[in-house]
């Protein structure tokens, strides 16, 4: 929010899945009760009591089905906002790390419970793949071996993109440089090994970690000033 940054929410959630068990799990929704208290507190902060005229951009992970973007569309509609936008993590990366020009570009997103490669052409999703595993699953390993099994995972998942890819947008992804989100992109040679491997550079932004957070906010802006742009152009957004 201007002048005050990330608003948080701060009570565990204690949901109908016990304990301190957080709503969402694995980029799923496994608790829609605890969820909505979670939004609304969120909303009651942010927004205020009267959200008519209020516009919210849901980001979810790049392969999420049908019925969690439905399960997640029911809870903001609970909000009482007037317009719901949704898309993609990978796009909201891209909004805010990616470069200005168009053409395919790769999202690796290494977060705490997923890890996401997604290819965008211009834009839109074009190919995906999804490991479900992140950093709470690997900082079990031992400290010096969570670099190089976080890079396998990334590197297995661009191979198999890549044997897929007929019309050479992983090759041109890869020339520009693939965008590094999620709080993996902050472990200590993790960057390094994966622009080694890959023979290239890559793309940071200046905290990986929220940088899905802040593309959805920068093309919520973009939304506010401009509410009659498409949602298909958010991918090409800064």
């Amino acid at each position: 929010m201007p002048g005050r940054g990330l608003v948080l929410d701060t009570f565990p959630g204690s949901g109908s899945h016990g304990g301190d068990e957080r709503p969402v799990r694995r980029g799923r929704i496994v608790d829609p009760e605890s969820c909505g208290r979670l939004l609304g507190r969120i909303a009651d902060v942010a927004l205020g009591p009267d959200r008519s005229d209020s516009v919210i951009v849901l980001s979810h992970p790049v392969l999420a089905g049908a019925e969690h973007r439905t399960a997640a569309r029911a809870l903001l509609a609970g909000l009482g906002t007037s317009r719901v936008l949704v898309l993609s993590s990978a796009r909201a990366a891209a909004a805010y790390a990616g470069p200005r020009e168009t053409g395919p570009l790769l999202v690796v997103d290494m977060g705490a419970e997923l890890t996401e490669v997604t290819l965008l052409v211009n834009g839109l999703v074009a190919d995906a793949r999804q490991a479900e595993s992140g950093l709470d699953d690997l900082d079990r390993l031992d400290p010096a071996k969570l670099p190089a099994v976080l890079v396998r995972t990334v590197l297995d998942m661009i191979t198999s993109m890549w044997r897929h890819d007929r019309h050479g947008a992983i090759r041109g992804a890869l020339r520009k440089g693939p965008v590094l989100a999620g709080g993996g992109a902050l472990r200590a040679d993790v960057p390094e090994r994966i622009a080694r491997c890959l023979g290239t550079r890559v793309r940071l932004a200046d905290d990986p970690s929220t940088t899905v957070v802040r593309g959805a906010g920068q093309i919520l802006s973009s939304v506010l000033r401009h509410p009659t742009v498409s949602p298909e152009r958010f991918g090409r957004w800064r």
